[in-house]
């Protein structure tokens, strides 16, 4: 089977290692977005994809737009029978969904059809879910619509984040895509359509979602902080300037709402720094003012600039 793998981020590598690794395939082309100036210093950098695609030799493709008619011939001079995609970045378009005659599969993060869209993994953790999961679909035109092949769930513990759920179903889609494949081949899957009714998106996070609103409960803010955590951060502001918050300890069940307004500083010391929610108080351990690097809260707290009644905004 001809495979052209579709994918961009650190999430997608496993999976393209996989179809490198299984008996019945030949990846004859991978397509990932194109090389972006990264950091500070905006150097050059090409896609975790890219690079691992290098290291076997694959001809890589990277078009600004796939939908461009010289994209879609590139693609299409590589015969594939099947694309597979993993977090590429681009909606794939009709032109392109209509080469392979195994159809086109994709390897989303999350329990279809719940958090359809870019950032399921970053919804599913600030929402407070206890199961987040990956699903193998047909594509279609639609956003994360077509048909599911298979799924699998993931436990989100309290001790995770975006970031380690990212990592957790990385792997779960690698591992789910190599037991999917012989059944695809064979022709004994089957299919199963979307419940339009339960379906719920997951757009990317905007800036509005990254500031931490303390009137909400403290369990609230306790998910929205990890949900954020590695990228792009949940933040608040502290004399006029952005404070990010990386990290607190889950707060205790049934806490009642605290003494002072939501956003006062209740306490800081070296166990943290404690903070009035709408219900219960956030005990942060973790934060990183504006020009400066992450430190833990008993570093920033021993430079005394953040003390008992200071009000967060």
């Amino acid at each position: 089977m001809r495979i052209v793998f579709m994918g961009t981020p650190d999430f997608a590598v496993p999976s393209l290692q996989t179809l490198l690794e299984y008996d019945g395939a030949q990846v004859v082309g991978v397509v990932t977005q194109p090389d972006r100036p990264v950091g500070r210093k905006r150097i050059l950098t090409p896609t975790p994809v890219k690079v691992e695609a290098q290291k076997h030799g694959i001809p890589v493709l990277q078009p600004e737009r796939l939908r461009r008619p010289e994209a879609v011939e590139l693609v299409k001079e590589l015969k594939p029978d099947l694309i597979v995609t993993a977090a590429y970045g681009q909606i794939l378009p009709k032109s392109v969904l209509d080469i392979p005659p195994y159809g086109c599969i994709n390897i989303h993060a999350s329990l279809l059809p719940k958090y359809r869209g870019g950032a399921p993994i970053h919804h599913a953790v600030m929402n407070g879910d206890e199961v987040a999961g990956v699903t193998i679909m047909y594509m279609a035109e639609g956003l994360d619509t077509g048909d599911m092949l298979t799924r699998v769930e993931v436990a989100i513990e309290d001790t995770d984040t975006t970031g380690t759920m990212f990592d957790k179903l990385s792997v779960a889609g690698a591992e789910l895509l190599k037991r999917t494949l012989p059944e695809l081949a064979s022709g004994r899957i089957q299919a199963e359509p979307q419940n339009e009714a339960e379906a719920v998106y997951s757009p990317n996070i905007t800036r509005e979602q990254e500031q931490i609103d303390w009137n909400k409960s403290a369990v609230a803010i306790w998910n929205q902080v990890r949900g954020l955590n590695p990228r792009p951060g949940a933040y608040t502001l502290w004399n006029g300037d952005v404070l990010k918050v990386w990290s607190c300890l889950k707060p205790e069940a049934g806490a009642e709402n605290a003494a002072a307004a939501p956003g006062t500083v209740l306490s800081a010391d070296e166990r943290g720094i404690v903070v009035a929610a709408g219900a219960g108080a956030v005990t942060i351990t973790e934060l990183q003012p504006a020009g400066k690097k992450a430190m833990d809260a008993a570093q920033f707290v021993r430079g005394g600039q953040l003390k008992a009644g200071t009000v967060l905004g």
